[in-house]
């Protein structure tokens, strides 16, 4: 007889320990063991949450390489079956030899579970040792769990399931994620309701009114916001460092639907329009996906969303003034171009209809779309096609964590027809679905890529953008982390291209993320590793750093609705002279449709508790000595640049922390 060592740990998860009889069989290259019951001292305190527990498994002989376990429990007579969240199993033959199973998942029921030998393999070449148990068996099982659905037409595809509890229980959010996301939707919206501004259509009658609606929940940020929010300045510096950082381009060329001439124009430092493009100085940002969308219906009455052109001007002082505001794409006498020597309330109003477009295109291009949507494809299609001891799998799963179901509750509450954004901002509803399919129309490849966008965008010289800075730095050294792993089990372009999981991870993500459009520049394919490191780079940094960066501001500039109005309704003055601080007042959204954006926006800006920092991981998936050495190098990387970050943010005015690898998370959690 032999004894094998077995160790079970069971997740540091609430509700995560079982009081079921668990029982196990080791499978190997020359056979098999019997199914054991699992007994120990402990009782039902072998499998407590964060306890790892020793057993024994006696077989005639060895077993050779250990390749599969299975496992499974059965209730204890007269008591019921509960779930069972073990991390991981290692074993110890009887040779010394260490076997490692990762698990990481809900066991809900008495049925057998497979889990295979955790060494990372790059291939299906470890077939002819599983016989019955084949890769195929596991990747069947998993199309069947994650299938993809349409929501829309025209809009990436999504996992197939009606609500939360239709997902996958290893996908679903913690006990703890769900108590506090639900505390603080809650609690947000009982506090309007009892200051009774969740139900009122009035208009604003003052500013200061404005302010008391979240007094209690001001930051650092939403705070300067309020001070400086008229601020041409500060108007300016959050296309750098707000909340869509991705919109402004260099201009070298005026476009002709936007007839800015130099007599209209004043630019610090003298010098005309033309020169001072030719030096750099001159920016653009083009709303022209919002042109002509169908505007919402709120309280019964007529929104307005415009299509702004905005030109900018990097003053000698390194400031990013904007010098003219067109608020509709084509030229008209009643589409008069705003300047800042226009009058006080002609200029403002300006601004705050600029604001508002911002509003709306950062919410379903810059946020939606380009982080929650496209992650949940890379997500689908990473458990659909990936095993579980892939390399790629192991890289990839950190960066998924409650993505599928923070998507499906926003498709639920958010986007649905009776959906918070649907019924309170400017273009919910029809608006909505025309501005999501134009922007995947639109989307390239390089513009998902932190270094080609800043390059195609013309923005490589323009000062004090920390965003670009921060963001290029992440990305490099999530690039070296990835390439340092990837290289570790891909050691020539031409096994990327025999990988058939690798190929068809990308295949799906082609097809149902990005609708099989060749002009979006996405592979189709891998066909060297430095394709597949680049890919792999795009979906972590979009999936932590990126996310971070569109997501976490939102109460920081919003929490003061007039620097981010989720609708407006009125229309823009169509003469000059017109605009007074009444109409101002009139034009903001009303007081109840102010309270449901700022609720919403304060609940997805709030972390919960179990929050996990990139870099971090919590669950053990790579066992290797070199992958393992690689994660220390990368987290020490990290650190290296949370502290130039914070250094450098001691001395800003306004702060920027939304790349600071400590605050950001793994994956689109929230």
């Amino acid at each position: 007889m032999v004894k094998y060592e077995v160790f079970i740990t069971t997740a540091k998860l609430a509700q995560a320990m079982t009081t079921n009889n668990v029982f196990i069989k080791l499978v190997g290259t020359d056979g098999e063991s019997k199914r054991t019951w699992l007994t120990s001292f402990k009782g039902s305190a072998a499998f407590y949450p964060g306890t790892e527990t020793k057993f024994s498994v006696c077989c005639p002989a060895s077993l050779g390489k250990l390749v599969l376990i299975e496992v499974d429990k059965k209730p204890l007579l007269l008591f019921p079956e509960d779930a069972w969240f073990p991390s991981k199993v290692k074993v110890k033959s009887p040779e010394g030899d260490i076997y490692n199973f990762p698990i990481h998942r809900w066991i809900l029921d008495s049925e057998v579970q497979l889990f295979r030998e955790g060494t990372a393999l790059r291939i299906s070449d470890d077939n002819h040792h599983l016989g019955k148990y084949s890769r195929e068996k596991e990747l069947k099982k998993r199309e069947e769990l994650y299938g993809w659905d349409v929501y829309k037409e025209g809009l990436p595809h999504c996992m197939k399931g009606d609500n939360p509890l239709c997902l996958p229980a290893e996908v679903r959010f913690s006990f703890t994620k769900t108590t506090e996301f639900l505390f603080t939707a809650s609690t947000g919206l009982t506090e309007l309701q009892l200051k009774g501004l969740s139900c009122s259509k009035k208009n604003w009658s003052n500013l200061d009114d404005i302010g008391k609606v979240f007094c209690n929940k001001t930051t650092d940020i939403s705070e300067y916001v309020q001070q400086h929010w008229k601020d041409d300045a500060f108007f300016g510096f959050q296309y750098l460092n707000g909340v869509n950082p991705i919109l402004i381009q260099r201009c070298i060329d005026l476009p002709k639907n936007f007839p800015v001439t130099d007599d209209m124009v004043f630019l610090q430092g003298g010098g005309s329009l033309m020169e001072e493009m030719q030096k750099g100085n001159i920016f653009l940002c083009d709303y022209k996906r919002l042109d002509g969308v169908t505007p919402n219906v709120i309280n019964g009455k007529n929104q307005y969303l415009m299509a702004p052109l905005v030109l900018l001007h990097k003053t000698p002082e390194d400031k990013l003034m904007p010098i003219a505001i067109q608020l509709k794409q084509t030229p008209a006498d009643d589409n008069p171009i705003f300047f800042p020597t226009d009058s006080e309330y002609d200029w403002l109003m300006a601004k705050i209809f600029v604001r508002s477009a911002d509003f709306n295109e950062h919410q379903l291009n810059v946020h939606l779309l380009r982080t929650h949507l496209l992650a949940e494809v890379f997500a689908v299609s990473l458990l659909r096609n990936v095993p579980m001891v892939h390399p790629l799998y192991k890289l990839l799963i950190p960066h998924t964590r409650y993505t599928l179901q923070i998507n499906n509750l926003a498709r639920l509450v958010l986007i649905s027809e009776t959906g918070v954004f649907t019924e309170f901002s400017a273009s919910g509803g029809e608006g909505m679905i025309t501005i999501l399919k134009r922007s995947l129309s639109t989307m390239t490849y390089s513009s998902l890529c932190i270094p080609d966008d800043i390059a195609e965008r013309g923005v490589e010289a323009v000062p004090n953008f920390y965003y670009r800075d921060d963001g290029l730095r992440l990305w490099d050294i999530i690039h070296r982390f990835v390439n340092g792993v990837l290289g570790h089990y891909y050691k020539s372009d031409d096994e990327v291209c025999q990988d058939p999981e690798l190929q068809k991870w990308i295949q799906d993500i082609f097809e149902h993320g990005f609708l099989s459009q060749a002009s979006t520049g996405v592979p189709q394919k891998f066909g060297t590793v430095a394709e597949l490191v680049k890919f792999v780079t795009m979906v972590i940094f979009c999936c932590s750093g990126q996310h971070s960066a569109v997501n976490s501001g939102q109460y920081d500039y919003g929490g003061w609705m007039p620097n981010t109005p989720i609708s407006l309704q009125r229309p823009p003055p169509t003469t000059k002279g017109t605009a007074s601080e009444a109409t101002m007042l009139q034009t903001f959204p009303d007081i109840n449709t102010t309270a449901q954006g700022m609720a919403t926006m304060w609940l997805l800006s709030k972390q919960s508790s179990d929050f996990v920092p990139l870099g971090k991981y919590p669950e053990e998936h790579f066992f290797e000595e070199v992958p393992c050495k690689l994660i220390k190098d990368f987290q020490g990387e990290l650190e290296i640049l949370s502290t130039a970050i914070k250094s450098r943010n001691e001395n800003l005015e306004v702060p920027y922390r939304y790349m600071d690898p400590p605050l950001l998370e793994n994956s689109v959690a929230i």
